[in-house]
């Protein structure tokens, strides 16, 4: 293994493939490469691994971008498209096949799967069988297609001292030769990661153990080229609750839902972040902490577990925390007629996000701002304006129509003088307001609801139950 590098001469990054939406697990990955990269001064880097031509979309790239700028995860450089250096890592394999690293394989795809369907069935590894790997050139045939295969090392073992899994050894008469050209010439992944990867100088690869078993033929292919080999880490895999592999039936995937779903950028690098690294028992924390904190050192070996309970906790902190204005500006970005209620909304703003956890919780928190006359009831509402209620409605609405100022203090002091000189409880009136003010169960406390509407508002909406 080459030694660790130091400080800016750190580069790392995030290499999705563009066959769909930046997936959980992915932006996880995303956030480990540019929070390790922020903390040393180095540099992230993001790479758009669209060699699968026939899946790879416009589409999905974007949602990739998009995702990645929702998060806050700004690469270093421009994106590299992976399929634009396509002849960089063709010269490469012609450097192999000089230097005796590769050769050209004539089998047919029947005749591979007829090697390995042999080797099955005797119970071993169901690899090629190096029929190619020996032969003299003189042997090739005329004008037949074939491909470009790695010779692999035989004998002995290949380790990675990965930085999360430990001292990872594999027998190398474990691994076959690989192929590095398709028969068409195009080059395939393994090939391509190698290439891109010293190319763009990276000096840590951090993805999802799932590439573990790729380590150990890449760092062979580094070894023939006399390329330094990055230093590895392989992160455990996200799991659902239930602790098997996420997947569609967990519910949301992508970075793109949480976002509709009301979530914060900064609760989900927190939340993310937590996915598998931790520092002591801190579970909320801001980006900066994070960087300042975070070391390959402290990802776990096992599998971590997407908890919507815990996300919904960490985000509703964030939002507590979050500056008014702002909440206030995306309030109004999701629901665009907030915008003419904008001065209210952010006076209310501090009593929404108290018990919100996220943006929608604020949205349904101050509908009753921009409720039209006259507002729609739903049932319970309904029920609590009894003739006995309406009955009392009238005189609180004649006492607030005769304050002359309009504030939470002036319109408490006038409605508890009601409730003492008639010995009522806040709650047979309360509710009642609430009703008429609101049409639900929903908001602040009444006293702000009042305050935060204008006087004429409060008394019309009063006065269209009464």
């Amino acid at each position: 293994m080459s030694n660790t590098p130091s400080g800016s001469n750190i580069v790392t990054r995030f290499a999705p493939s563009p066959t769909g939406f930046l997936h959980i697990g992915g932006a996880r990955t995303a956030l480990f490469n540019w929070a390790f990269a922020r903390h040393h001064g180095g540099q992230f880097l993001l790479r758009i691994e669209d060699t699968d031509r026939a899946r790879s979309t416009e589409a999905a790239v974007q949602a990739i971008l998009d995702g990645m700028s929702w998060l806050g995860l700004q690469a270093d450089q421009a994106p590299v498209y992976q399929h634009q250096n396509a002849a960089r890592h063709v010269a490469v394999a012609t450097q192999l096949l000089d230097t005796g690293h590769a050769y050209k394989c004539y089998c047919t795809a029947e005749e591979v799967a007829a090697m390995r369907e042999t080797a099955r069935a005797a119970g071993l590894p169901m690899r090629y069988d190096g029929t190619w790997r020996d032969r003299p050139a003189s042997d090739a045939p005329e004008g037949l297609p074939f491909v470009v295969r790695f010779k692999a090392p035989q004998t002995g073992e290949t380790i990675i001292e990965d930085q999360v899994q430990g001292t990872v050894r594999v027998a190398n008469d474990q691994l076959d030769d690989l192929v590095l050209l398709r028969s068409d010439g195009t080059p395939t992944y393994m090939l391509s990661v190698v290439v891109d990867d010293h190319d763009m100088a990276v000096t840590h690869i951090i993805r999802g153990d799932d590439h573990l078993t790729n380590a150990t033929r890449q760092a062979q292919i580094y070894q023939s080229l006399d390329w330094p080999i990055p230093i590895f880490a392989h992160i455990p895999l996200i799991h659902g609750a239930d602790g098997a592999k996420l997947s569609k039936r967990h519910g949301a995937l992508g970075v793109d839902a949480y976002r509709d779903m009301g979530y914060l950028p900064v609760a989900m690098r927190n939340y993310l972040a937590r996915l598998g690294w931790s520092h002591g028992d801190d579970e909320v924390f801001s980006t900066e902490q994070l960087v300042d904190w975070f070391s390959l050192d402290k990802i776990g070996k096992s599998p971590s577990r997407f908890d919507t309970d815990k996300l919904d906790n960490i985000n509703g902190h964030h939002l507590r925390q979050h500056d008014d204005a702002q909440l206030c500006a995306l309030v109004c970005a999701m629901q665009p007629d907030f915008d003419a209620h904008r001065e209210s909304l952010t006076q209310a703003m501090p009593l929404l996000k108290e018990r919100a956890k996220s943006l929608h919780d604020l949205v349904a928190g101050g509908d009753f701002l921009r409720a039209q006359r006259p507002l729609s009831l739903d049932e319970k509402a309904q029920k609590a304006l009894d003739p006995e209620t309406v009955d009392r409605l009238r005189i609180v609405h004649q006492r607030l129509a005769h304050l002359p100022s309009w504030s939470k203090t002036s319109i408490e002091a006038e409605l508890r003088a009601y409730m003492d000189e008639n010995q009522i409880k806040l709650g047979q009136i309360g509710l009642g307001l609430r009703a008429a003010l609101v049409g639900n169960s929903q908001g602040p406390g009444i006293f702000d609801v009042l305050a935060l509407l204008t006087q004429q508002e409060a008394l019309a909406r009063i006065a269209d139950q009464i």
